[in-house]
């Protein structure tokens, strides 16, 4: 029973990425161990699939990729499963969901172990000790439970990304056609999702990268990246890519040298900065950046309020002024700059939490009235444990609190919550989050965003006009006419549902 199941959640209906944190896991183990991968967005009954291999009783070791929302709404009835009918089995699950609450994941009794940030070797030496009945007190980035007591062992240091083994693209297509994770988007007919890098060097205090990676950051290199995408559009058609890394524009040079590489192949692609970090690059590398093919970057805007930028730890230099000039700035380049921007961080009176929506919602408009494309994607704050921050102390003692149980975190309420979009905020009343979500649907009634494919210029026209009036009024209250328009033509809004 020394197989190992390597499961994807299902994160998205009808969609489909290369799902780089499994296969980053089946490269750990490829050659050493037989590996099988599950796909849940391929998958019409993944819990079919699963059970098809668990059946042959060869497969002792599943590992799963949890992120919050909709991925662990469908890892934990399928864990449970699992324990209850292959008690044998090892359940290992990985990801930000598992890393922040392992509390909550160990208690459920469904799953054995937690890795904790990077698995590259933490896996693998888990494997091994468990088939050799070894200890593995001292494997890094473990968290167990012993005696009713979780244990976490120490972190290990991020390893030189250039060094891992490759990602097995090609075993990956024996099990689904790899072109089907080649989806259409607003970059190309094929884009292909890609992680160039790990952590980010802030330590942002909403930020649920930041208790794992404890502001590290490791990139590989221009030239190791250009090779593989490289072999992805040559072999398999791909002429897009979305970088999903936490901070792809870390370095300005690594950056450039990429884009260098990358110009000739004629790709579109997209990845996400810091405004304060790219404001500092040379003009001559943001042309060259857009000439390459990079069509739009997505920044954490977070607020236009300096006081609430400090509040949440920023770090760095952004401040409001530089927000609105940074998005005048990419007008000339042809860039598109996606801001988002975080409302409802808790303040020490009702009044001033209303006063700091008030005053986004403002600033919001002076961004698009410099920049009129800049792609604006709102959320409302869902803490984080980020330990030892003030913003989330501050949480806590205004009576915030996570579920217990896994089974409270996939309830209806803190499903939206993962999306960020039902906040269960103490501090925030309904009025303000309607206020916020009807600002949201008269903005994008106004401003369609562009990464909406099946939003026809026609359609985009007639929304706009039952919009403006609205908009350029500030009547936001009960936007029914522009809500429904959003319903018939399925608006899809990227902060939930991607390109």
């Amino acid at each position: 029973m020394n197989k190992i199941l390597l499961y994807n959640p299902k994160s998205a209906n009808a969609k489909y990425r290369i799902p780089n944190s499994i296969l980053n896991i089946a490269a750990s183990v490829d050659g050493k161990y037989e590996w099988v991968i599950v796909d849940g967005n391929c998958e019409a009954d993944a819990w079919k699939k699963i059970e098809s291999y668990l059946i042959t009783g060869e497969f002792g070791y599943l590992g799963f990729t949890v992120m919050p929302g909709p991925q662990l709404k469908e890892a934990l009835p399928i864990s449970k499963a699992i324990k209850e009918k292959y008690p044998r089995t090892t359940m290992i699950w990985g990801g930000y969901f598992p890393s922040n609450q392992p509390k909550a994941v160990l208690d459920s009794g469904y799953v054995d172990f937690i890795i904790n940030g990077p698995g590259d070797n933490a896996f693998p030496r888990l494997i091994d000790a468990l088939e050799k009945h070894e200890p593995y007190e001292f494997i890094k980035n473990l968290i167990y439970k012993v005696d009713g007591k979780i244990t976490k062992t120490i972190k290990e240091d991020l390893l030189d990304q250039d060094s891992l083994p490759p990602l097995p693209y090609d075993k990956l297509g024996t099990f689904y056609p790899l072109q089907k994770f080649l989806g259409k988007t607003y970059l190309g007919e094929h884009t292909m999702a890609y992680h160039s890098s790990i952590g980010c060097p802030f330590i942002c205090s909403f930020c649920a990268v930041v208790p794992i990676y404890e502001a590290r950051w490791k990139a590989k290199s221009a030239q190791h990246v250009y090779k593989d995408v490289k072999y992805i559009k040559d072999k398999y058609g791909a002429d897009a890519i979305e970088f999903h890394d936490n901070n792809f524009f870390v370095s300005e040079k690594r950056a450039v040298d990429f884009a260098k590489l990358i110009e000739p192949e004629n790709m579109t692609w997209w990845g996400m900065a810091r405004i304060d970090t790219m404001d500092k690059f040379k003009d001559s590398s943001l042309e060259l950046i857009r000439r390459s093919g990079c069509k739009c970057i997505f920044f954490g805007a977070e607020s236009g309020n300096d006081e609430v930028l400090a509040q949440m730890d920023k770090g760095g230099t952004q401040t409001g002024e530089q927000i609105i000039r940074f998005a005048e700035r990419l007008k000339k380049f042809d860039i598109i700059p996606e801001y988002s921007f975080v409302l409802g961080t808790p303040a020490s009176s009702p009044e001033k939490v209303q006063a700091q929506i008030d005053f986004d919602i403002n600033f919001i408009k002076k961004v698009k009235a410099v920049n009129p494309d800049t792609e604006i994607v709102i959320y409302t704050y869902t803490p984080v444990p980020t330990e030892g921050s003030e913003l989330f102390k501050q949480v806590q003692a205004e009576g915030f609190k996570y579920p217990q149980t896994l089974e409270d975190w996939v309830s209806p309420a803190w499903e939206s919550f993962d999306l960020r979009k039902n906040p269960l905020t103490p501090w925030l009343t309904p009025e303000m989050i309607d206020k916020i979500r009807n600002f949201e649907t008269v903005l994008n009634g106004v401003y369609p965003t562009v990464t909406d494919i099946k939003l026809n210029e026609l359609k985009r026209k007639a929304i706009k006009l039952v919009s403006t009036i609205r908009y350029k009024a500030n009547l936001y209250k009960y936007p029914y006419e522009i809500k429904l328009l959003q319903r018939l033509w399925e608006y899809r809004q990227p902060e939930i549902q991607g390109f």
